[in-house]
């Protein structure tokens, strides 16, 4: 059966699996007759498609993710080694062809499931193989480049009050927006810039039976302030093991501001770009809100 696609952007290609299949054939032949299926995703930047047991092809779907296939194939095989947590490892390195712009990479598959929202196993143990990951990512020796998400957190003001702009049907702006400029008055990171993921949202992480099994998606990875990795205590646990994140992770009272903030700013840039073709995206933007909100209300 067929993965049906809406498109989210204006300049975004076209993939099936006809296409990726020419692909295969024309670079990797001795891959192109196992079995290829389109994977329902709620990323936004590349489309994926099972091949065969153990492998996945990622190809961008935009321009401004061509970047990505680079970065993913040298820094990969990097990190991977240094890391508690299972991320792709590249087994193939495609190149533009058959109709096709740009590189695109074939990754081993990763097992595991993304989690959702409110139904996770054991939110304390995920907590905690998260900030473990999170943790033996930022002391691996900072010898990437910067991430964008990784710079001061002013960098974030126009897009994010231009969101706003356009969300008075949809959140409530003046509360939101105060809690904007509380995060912008959080002092900066004045530290060494460490690696970061910079992308955890619930689409890029996998767990098997209550444990993080997989990281996915380093795209979007560089160095920078730590503060984006924090994430995942909006977008993905439950305020009953949010302190308990926080302190595993070891931050300080501003490193997690400054997440909070970039939680609040990511979502709320989310929200009108993808608001009629990617409910997923939206759904995880208004949790994020919620979750935010609250917070400031009992502190």
């Amino acid at each position: 059966m067929s993965t049906v696609v809406t498109k989210m952007h204006a300049d975004e290609v076209e993939l099936d699996v006809t296409s990726v299949r020419n692909l295969l054939t024309e670079q990797f032949p001795h891959w192109a007759d196992l079995p290829l299926s389109r994977l329902a995703s709620a990323g936004t930047d590349n489309a994926m498609f099972r091949l065969g047991p153990d492998m996945v092809v990622r190809l961008p779907r935009i321009a401004g993710s061509a970047g990505q296939v680079a970065f993913e194939q040298r820094w990969l095989p990097r990190l991977a080694p240094e890391l508690p947590t299972p991320v792709p490892v590249p087994l193939g390195h495609g190149v533009p062809g058959t109709g096709f712009p740009w590189h695109w990479s074939v990754f081993r598959w990763l097992d595991g499931e993304n989690p959702t929202v409110d139904q996770l196993d054991d939110p304390a143990r995920l907590a905690t193989d998260l900030a473990e990951f999170i943790t033996a990512l930022h002391r691996v020796a900072p010898d990437g480049p910067p991430c964008s998400r990784g710079r001061a957190l002013s960098t974030r003001d126009e897009p994010t009050r231009h969101a706003l702009s356009q969300l008075d049907a949809e959140i409530d702006v003046p509360a939101v927006t105060a809690l904007w400029e509380q995060a912008l008055r959080v002092p900066a990171w004045t530290g060494a810039p460490v690696w970061l993921h910079s992308d955890l949202s619930p689409g890029n992480v996998l767990h098997d039976q209550g444990r993080l099994s997989g990281v996915i998606d380093f795209g979007a990875a560089g160095t920078g302030d730590p503060a984006v990795d924090l994430l995942p205590a909006w977008n993905l646990l439950p305020a009953s093991v949010r302190e308990e994140f926080r302190t595993a992770t070891g931050v300080d009272a501003a490193t997690w501001a400054r997440g909070r903030g970039w939680a609040l700013s990511i979502s709320l840039i989310q929200l009108p770009y993808y608001l009629h073709t990617n409910p997923a995206l939206v759904a995880s933007s208004r949790h994020v809100l919620r979750e935010i909100l609250a917070d400031a209300a009992i502190e």
